[in-house]
């Protein structure tokens, strides 16, 4: 209960705050170690508020996935600049993976170490958020090389720019030392894929 001569907060915003702490515990203790009082804590609210809001520490991870991903995936289509050639295209679709991951440290942790490696169902929601991106990058890469976007080459293109945006992402978010930057990271996968994908002639 609010206050007296409070505001009640709406639920939205209490639902966010719950999301934005669940995020942080989980990335820092994983799905196993972290606990409803962490994240109730963290998120300063009373445990059975979180449960009321989110029903249990399944369906709040499943909420915490989704979440990320769709930002993610948002990130990386708003980053495309309509109308751009191809290769500027795919820059900025890089551009916005990596500064979205870099700027999102708590969110690609639970998407990429932590929700693919619980198990189910969590992992197909991390499956799901792959196809949307590799699909969206098959795209890019057939105005690129001028394939067809259901070509087997541009999938195989698309799935091998997607798995190393990933690791690099991956390698970015846990390596002890200083790491490049988002667009210095874009900036290399962008210098390595290009060369190939600039000379690449879809298969007769």
């Amino acid at each position: 209960m609010p206050a007296a001569g409070g505001k009640r907060v709406p639920r939205a915003v209490r639902e966010r705050q719950m999301l934005d702490a669940a995020v942080a515990v989980f990335a820092r203790r994983g799905f196993r170690a972290a606990s409803m009082d962490e994240i109730a804590e963290a998120a300063g609210v009373s445990k059975p508020l979180v449960y009321l809001y989110l029903n249990s520490k399944e369906d709040l991870f499943t909420a915490c996935i989704r979440r990320e991903a769709d930002a993610l995936t948002a990130a990386v289509r708003d980053a495309v600049e309509a109308g751009a050639p191809p290769e500027r295209q795919l820059w900025g679709g890089l551009l916005g993976f990596f500064e979205h991951t870099a700027a999102h440290p708590d969110g690609w942790t639970v998407l990429y170490s932590q929700a693919r490696t619980v198990g189910e169902p969590f992992a197909a929601e991390v499956a799901s958020l792959r196809a949307r991106i590799v699909d969206f990058a098959a795209g890019l890469i057939a105005a690129a090389c001028g394939g067809a976007p259901g070509a087997p080459e541009v999938a195989a293109y698309a799935y091998a720019l997607v798995g190393a945006a990933e690791s690099l992402a991956g390698w970015a978010a846990t390596a002890p030392g200083p790491v490049p930057a988002g667009r210095e990271l874009a900036a290399s996968l962008m210098t390595f894929a290009w060369s190939g994908l600039s000379r690449a002639v879809p298969a007769q």
